[in-house]
C-alpha cells in the first residue's frame, strides 16, 4: 500500500531516498545476521564437543570423590576447609555490536588446597577431577552464553530485516510508482492542453 503523499516531484525524490536507503539497510541488516549465524553455528558446534566432554569429567570427578568418600570418610570438612575459588573474570569482544563474553580463570587457590595429613591419593584424584570439570564448566558457560547473546540479535536482526523486506520497500516502491504515475499523467495532460492552445492560436492567426 502506498504512502499518502501528495504527488510532486519533491516527493518522489525523498520516496527514493527512502527507498535506497531500506535496501542498504536491508542489505547490510541480511549480512549482519549471516555473519552473526556463523559465529553462533561455531560455537554451537563447539558446545556439542564439550558437553560430551564435561559430563564425562564430572563423571569421573564424582567417581573418583566417592572412592575418596569410601577410603577416608566423608569429605565434607576437607571441602570446607578449601577456600572459594575468586579467579573467575569476565570481559566483552564485539561481534557486529553484540557483546560476547570472554571467560578466563586465574587461579587464587594454593597449589596445596588442602593438607596431606589425614588425606591419600584417592583424594587428589578427586581434587584434580574437579578442577579439570571447573576449567571445561568455565569454558561451556563461555560459549552457552553467547550462543544465547547471538540467538536473540539474530532474532532481532531477522525480524528488522523482514520489516524492510516485506513492508517497507515495498511501500516506498509503490509510492514510487504512484507519484511517477502520476507525474506523468500530469505531464501528458499538460502535454495535451499545450497542443490544443497551440492549435486554437494557430486556427485563430489563419482567420485574422
Amino acid at each position: 500500500m502506498a504512502l499518502a503523499v501528495f504527488p510532486t516531484k519533491g516527493n518522489l525524490i525523498n520516496i527514493k531516498k527512502s527507498l535506497n536507503l531500506a535496501r542498504l539497510g536491508f542489505d547490510l541488516m541480511d549480512r549482519k545476521r549471516n555473519i552473526l549465524v556463523r559465529e553462533m553455528m561455531s560455537l554451537i558446534d563447539t558446545a556439542k564437543s564439550i558437553r560430551g566432554e564435561i559430563e564425562k569429567t564430572y563423571a569421573e570427578a564424582y567417581l573418583a570423590l566417592q572412592k575418596a568418600n569410601i577410603t577416608l570418610g566423608v569429605c565434607e570438612n576437607i571441602a570446607n576447609g578449601i577456600e572459594i575459588e575468586t579467579g573467575v573474570h569476565i570481559t566483552y569482544r564485539s561481534v557486529m555490536g553484540v557483546e560476547i563474553p570472554k571467560v578466563t580463570l586465574e587461579s587464587t587457590l594454593s597449589p596445596n588446597a588442602y593438607g596431606f595429613t589425614g588425606t591419600n591419593s584417592q583424594l587428589d584424584i578427586a581434587y584434580i577431577k574437579f578442577e579439570k570439570a571447573k576449567q571445561i564448566s568455565i569454558v561451556l558457560a563461555e560459549i552457552e552464553n553467547s550462543v544465547y547473546r547471538l540467538a536473540n540479535a539474530i532474532k532481532t536482526t531477522q525480524r528488522r530485516a523482514n520489516a524492510l523486506k516485506n513492508i517497507n520497500i515495498p511501500q516506498f516502491e509503490e509510492t514510487v510508482k504512484f507519484i511517477s504515475d502520476a507525474l506523468e499523467e500530469k505531464e501528458r495532460e499538460e502535454f495535451s492542453r499545450m497542443k490544443v492552445i497551440k492549435r486554437t492560436k494557430e486556427q485563430q492567426e489563419q482567420m485574422s
